[in-house]
């Protein structure tokens, strides 16, 4: 398939120049339908639309930010966040029934993350602070443990019931006992301990920030890198059913990264939360801070590169997986199927890793990030977000319908909308509708919504359209052609210019030559840009038209004309005299614009010239249709001037040269004598200035016995005459 729509497109490239024929606008790939609007749609990336696992927000707990969620043995839930202003960190419970209540405040700034043990006692780990609290149902809260750290990124629990605590920034990871009694388990010489994970062995997985090691530490606390990934922040890392563990890597690192780094700023607030605040975070710093995660930058500088998410093997090969320029990653978790899913931001996107080449962007949740997963037995995942802070589950069952509404097609000129085609698959239904307008925006000056007929559009002609695409129950949307039709419209001519006398174009697909002295050229400037006096070049770079060569009789005309259809164009050139009535053929069916002609063949004179356009070669002939323009008044001139009047007078040792030079309808250009065939010599007019049809010249030369003197004139149109006189 994506074959076939790679030859397409170089098809319709090279038959371009038929531009007022039915071409078709195609959305078929994965970036062609993120141009559009998806509600309750999974687009996967090989440009499929299905229905979407089904949303529902559960909670909004009335926070800035969630930051962690788990769940107990009960199926009841719990999510960590909080606000700003002085506002406390929360510990929110959802019981299994979907009642939602505040189990605790405590004191600081935001709960950063949640573990729960294998007797139901919640763990919280607040930030900036860090310090572990333990919760129990009721809502009482006694401090459990202090690491004396700044940050606390992650907790896990292990089968034996120790808690884990995965802190920042000095790098270490401790271990608490169910008394409470903590010690440092492992040190990573890292910054920060980002994420944490248990896998079956009871080997801790970690991830780091700056150097974006994932590493397996052993029961014993003996350490081991897994891999060094190319991104400088592991945000998350997750152990799949075969053993295999994946990590999700954020942020481009910098050759020599130092401390502390520098503050990454929550993104801004998304539409509809006008008025909610911003965070910035420094990691590394000893002043008192809020702690979102560090990844968790918007438009600041300070995280770039998107995320990467990576698989490392049960043997210990490392492969990336799953890449995006602008996503940041900052969950992972596993579907009932064992399939990854990956939650996003800054558009709050879900995405679910099908195999190393390919994956679906489940759908997106109005918040601007999702930052953490809790799986549940029967197929559900819950997710929480940040920027603002709200709960929702998602699945297992799907969505019962879902909309697409594409991005606005410009046609590029008012145009007729035909058929609607689309690929589609499953027992589901589409249902498909357009609109269209004049406005490169759909307000309510568009057409109404209206569905198809028979496949055909039935919204009115325009130069934009949309549409929108329906689908039900298992339906599947693979690609979407629209077939359009632009009115045809007139060629447009707007310049012609008459090009120096005595110059001529290159014929039509000739190589271009270099020219020598003997031959000049003649470069015109650009059409608008015109020079007083042409200048002469030999040989030069040509300009916007091809470069003219010295022809003696020849002249020419260039003209700038385009279609608004693109259609390919054809001209017909025409002359006549200024007293004539009737258009005299030069040329027809010709596709430069630019002609030069034999001016030899036309009595001296003032002439007119029409350039008709034609689009006929890409229209039918019933539709054909044309444009044309006239030249201003130019002349012909190819009648040498005459030499009258010319005496040779001596005195004494020197001969006093007379002469009259006349054209009956150009100025006299130049004029130059010889004294017995030797070198010409140019002479000035009595008045100096050669700005007449009518000049007389004076000059004296050297006599010596007999003496032949030789003149010549030119006119401006580079006709010549020549004439003598001997003096003895």
């Amino acid at each position: 398939m994506q074959i076939l729509r790679v030859f397409a497109a170089l098809v319709g490239a090279a038959a371009a120049v038929h531009a007022v024929e039915t071409k078709t606008w195609t959305v078929a790939e994965m970036a062609d339908f993120e141009r559009g609007n998806l509600t309750r749609l999974s687009l996967a990336s090989d440009g499929r639309l299905t229905l979407a696992p089904a949303l529902k927000e559960l909670a909004d707990p009335s926070v800035t930010f969630l930051w962690a969620v788990a769940r107990d043995s009960k199926g009841d839930l719990f999510a960590g966040g909080g606000g700003l202003g002085g506002s406390k960190a929360k510990l929110i419970e959802i019981d299994a029934s979907g009642k939602m209540k505040t189990l605790a405040e405590l004191d600081a700034l935001a709960v950063q993350s949640i573990a729960i043990d294998r007797e139901d006692r919640v763990y919280a780990a607040t930030a900036p602070d860090g310090k572990v609290y333990r919760v129990d149902s009721a809502g009482k809260v006694e401090p459990f443990f202090d690491p004396k750290a700044k940050y606390i990124w992650a907790m896990a629990v292990s089968k034996s019931g120790d808690l884990f605590v995965a802190t920042g920034d000095e790098g270490k990871i401790f271990r608490v006992t169910p008394s409470g009694a903590g010690t440092v388990f492992f040190e990573t010489e890292e910054t920060h301990v980002r994420s944490l994970a248990i896998d079956a062995n009871g080997n801790l997985i970690a991830g780091t920030d700056p150097s974006g090691l994932i590493l397996r530490i052993t029961p014993a606390g003996a350490g081991f890198v897994l891999y060094q990934a190319p991104k400088r922040e592991i945000t998350s890392v997750a152990v799949g059913q075969d053993g295999a563990i994946y990590a999700a890597g954020v942020g481009d690192k910098t050759p020599a990264p130092a401390l502390p780094v520098a503050p990454v700023p929550i993104p801004s607030t998304p539409p509809g939360t006008a008025g909610a605040p911003t965070v910035t975070l420094t990691l590394g710093a000893h002043a008192p801070a809020p702690a979102p995660p560090p990844s968790l930058g918007g438009p600041a500088p300070a995280i770039t590169g998107g995320s990467e998410i990576y698989r490392i093997q049960p043997d210990g090969y490392p492969r990336r997986i799953w890449s995006h320029s602008q996503d940041l990653v900052y969950a992972l978790s596993f579907d009932s199927k064992g399939r990854l899913i990956a939650g996003a931001g800054n558009r709050g996107a879900i995405f679910r890793i099908d195999n190393d080449h390919s994956y679906t962007q489940l759908l997106k949740v109005p918040p601007t990030q999702v930052t953490a997963f809790a799986a549940a037995p029967d197929g559900r995942i819950f997710a929480v977000t940040g920027n603002i802070g709200k709960i929702f589950s998602i699945g297992p069952g799907m969505e019962t319908s879902g909309v697409f509404e594409s991005d606005i097609f410009d046609a590029g000129a008012f145009s007729y909308w035909g058929r609607l085609n689309a690929e589609t698959a499953g027992e589901g239904s589409i249902e498909f509708e357009t609109r269209s307008g004049n406005l490169n925006r759909a307000q309510k000056n568009w057409s109404e919504w209206a569905k198809l007929n028979g496949g055909r559009i039935t919204s009115p002609p325009a130069r934009f359209v949309e549409y929108r695409a329906t689908l039900t129950r298992d339906a599947e949307l693979d690609e979407v052609d629209v077939a359009y039709l632009m009115k045809n419209v007139a060629p447009q001519i707007e310049g012609m210019e008459i090009t120096a006398a005595n110059y001529k174009f290159p014929a039509p697909a000739a190589p271009s030559t270099s020219a020598g002295p003997s031959n000049p050229t003649l470069n015109l400037p650009p059409m608008g840009h015109n020079r007083p006096a042409p200048a002469l070049s030999f040989g030069g770079e040509a300009g916007s038209t091809p470069a003219l060569t010295y022809s003696k009789g020849q002249i020419g005309a260039r003209w700038l004309a385009e279609d608004p259809n693109g259609d390919t164009m054809a001209f017909k050139i025409e002359i006549r005299g200024v007293n004539e009535t009737v258009w005299k053929l030069l040329k027809d069916d010709l596709r430069e614009h630019y002609y030069s002609w034999d001016s030899t063949a036309f009595p001296d004179g003032k002439y007119v010239l029409r350039i008709t356009a034609s689009d006929a070669p890409s229209n039918p002939p019933a539709e054909a249709l044309t444009a044309t323009l006239e030249s201003d008044p130019f002349l012909i001139d190819n009648t040498a001037p005459e030499i009258t009047g010319l005496t040779g007078t001596p005195a004494g040792s020197q001969i006093e040269v007379r002469f009259h030079a006349h054209d009956g309808l150009s100025v006299i250009n130049k004029a130059e004598y010889s004294v017995n065939g030797g070198e010409w010599t140019l002479v000035d007019p009595v008045s100096r200035l050669s700005d007449s049809k009518d000049e007389d010249y004076r000059v004296m030369v050297n006599h010596s016995g007999e003496t032949t003197v030789a003149v010549r004139v030119w006119d401006e149109y580079d006709n010549q005459a020549v004439a003598k006189t001997v003096v003895k």
